[in-house]
C-alpha cells in the first residue's frame, strides 16, 4: 500500500524545505522559487504557495526534492506512516 500523502500548505513545505538549506530565491504569483547553493553547483526547486496542495504535487515535489536530499529524511515530512 502506498504511503498518504499529508495535507501541506506550499508555505509548510517551504519550512521543510528550508531545514535542508534550501532559501527562497524569488516568488513570483503564487509560486517561490527555492535555490540551494553548494559548491560543486545549485539545486533549485519550484512550490506553489497555495493554501493546501492537491496530492499528485505534493508527490511531484517530494520527487523532485528527493534528487537533493535524502529519500528517508523527507519521507516522514511529506506522508503519514
Amino acid at each position: 500500500m502506498a504511503p498518504r500523502p499529508r495535507q501541506l500548505s506550499g508555505r509548510q513545505v517551504v519550512r521543510v524545505l528550508e531545514a535542508f538549506g534550501f532559501e527562497i530565491a524569488s516568488t513570483r504569483g503564487t509560486h517561490a522559487k527555492l535555490r540551494r547553493v553548494r559548491p560543486d553547483g545549485s539545486d533549485i526547486l519550484t512550490v506553489p504557495l497555495h493554501r493546501v496542495l492537491a496530492p499528485g504535487t505534493l508527490r511531484a515535489i517530494y520527487r523532485q526534492a528527493c534528487r537533493f536530499v535524502p529519500e528517508e529524511e523527507l519521507r516522514g515530512r511529506f506522508f503519514t506512516d
